[in-house]
């Protein structure tokens, strides 16, 4: 009966059943199977309500959405361009900075995509950049924000592996900047392989931008400074960054009405933390019964016993973790996948913290592989493109992200080394 209930709700997912009710049927089959009382999963879900650390989740997200609202965009572009337009393939590098930092502060690489990509993308266009270029680079840039503060998954991880959220906002940095910068240099070679057009420094264009921005640029290094030097807990930080978008947005810039456009804005961004939500408390009920299970330890057992090698781990875990990140969301991988896996990192000595970097980078590269990756889709969607065409825009940005992601796995300096000095 459990097999035929199993196959059933497997067969329901691929005709498009919603995750978090796969996931949360899961849950039931399992409790139901090990004769566990079905009370658990609501007792998860309300430890989960209950969660102070979470609460900066609904809170960066609506940071976010009022910054995606008005001219924020096109003023980071125009600061981009001017500060990086005279270099070969300097449009490339405001379109990959633009979406990090844009990914960075909304959490969600799909908002970025839909966001920015009606500016971008036809931007690259216009400079003579190939179609399938352009598509690559807005698609692949959607998801490269992710190692930054205030980033949502980085405070989901802290949360789940109980891993300093602090020091994991602090380990991204470098990784996230080497990720970045290895796609902006592939930007500047095709810059010059293609002659793309360039306009000098104009150093009147760039202070001028740069006032035009001073008021969001800002954002991402407040964070970080009030929360690692300890001046607030990162929901307290989220607070304060609410406060300050809105009093920006509403205030300084003028650009969004209190009464006309905040309770719009209000409602889109809680649908976002609802689905969000919704999928959260779905996957806590199907981990407290891999947990019960002794899932974790079973997974440990055989692990020991067919890997004898950290480095021969890490490349399983690679390989098992793209895997997931093209087929489940980011909030749904980490609150499954995690408790499953550092048992096994903490036997083969892996760092924490280095865990939880190579956990993000590994499911910010599976967003956009093939051939379910979720960015592949959303650009399909935005750009009214077959999604094959999508496949071969984003290989040659996949295949630097994968050379990047064994750098970052294999030298654990590049992710400790400012978290072990500022400590």
């Amino acid at each position: 009966m459990i097999l035929t209930m199993v196959i059933t709700l497997i067969f329901l997912l691929i005709l498009g059943l919603p995750v978090f009710i796969g996931i949360l049927g899961a849950a039931v089959l399992g409790f139901y199977s090990e004769d566990v009382n079905l009370i658990a999963i609501p007792i998860e879900i309300y430890r989960l309500s209950s969660s102070p650390v979470l609460l900066a989740i609904p809170l960066f997200t609506f940071a976010g959405y009022l910054l995606s609202e008005g001219e924020t965009s096109k003023r980071l572009v125009r600061f981009s361009k001017a500060m990086f337009g005279w270099l070969p393939g300097g449009l490339g590098l405001v379109t990959l900075l633009t979406c990090a930092f844009f990914t960075a502060i909304t959490g969600a690489t799909g908002i970025t995509i839909i966001a920015l990509g009606g500016l971008l993308f036809p931007a690259l266009l216009s400079e003579k950049y190939g179609e399938n270029f352009s598509l690559g680079m807005v698609t692949t840039g959607g998801s490269i924000g992710l190692h930054f503060p205030p980033s949502l998954p980085i405070i989901l991880y802290g949360y789940v592996s109980g891993v300093s959220i602090e020091e994991l906002f602090i380990a991204g940095l470098f990784p996230g900047i080497f990720l970045v910068g290895a796609l902006c240099l592939f930007s500047v070679y095709i810059g010059r392989k293609w002659h793309i057009k360039t306009t000098s420094f104009d150093s009147g264009e760039f202070l001028d931008s740069l006032r035009d921005v001073k008021w969001e640029l800002p954002i991402p290094l407040l964070i970080v400074v009030s929360i690692y030097g300890g001046f607030c807990t990162a929901t307290e930080a989220a607070s304060l960054t609410v406060v300050y978008v809105l009093f920006i947005k509403t205030v300084v810039l003028k650009e969004l009405s209190i009464s006309k456009d905040i309770p719009g804005i209000v409602v889109e961004s809680m649908k976002m933390v609802g689905s969000i939500l919704i999928i959260v408390g779905a996957a806590f009920g199907f981990t407290n019964y891999l947990v019960d299970a002794f899932i974790p330890m079973r997974m440990l057992e055989f692990m020991e016993s067919i890997v004898h090698t950290k480095i021969l781990f890490l490349v399983l875990l690679n390989i098992f973790l793209i895997v997931v990140g093209c087929v489940m969301d980011i909030f749904s991988a980490i609150l499954i996948v995690v408790p499953l896996i550092a048992p096994l990192a903490d036997k083969f000595g892996i760092d924490p913290v280095h865990m939880g970097i190579i956990f993000l980078t590994n499911l910010a590269i599976g967003y956009n592989t093939p051939p379910v990756g979720i960015n592949l889709f959303i650009s399909s969607a935005r750009f009214n493109r077959p999604v094959l065409q999508l496949y071969k825009a984003t290989l040659p940005f996949l295949l630097i992200c994968l050379l990047s992601l064994i750098v970052i796995t294999y030298w654990p300096a590049l992710s400790l080394f400012l978290p072990a000095v500022l400590r």
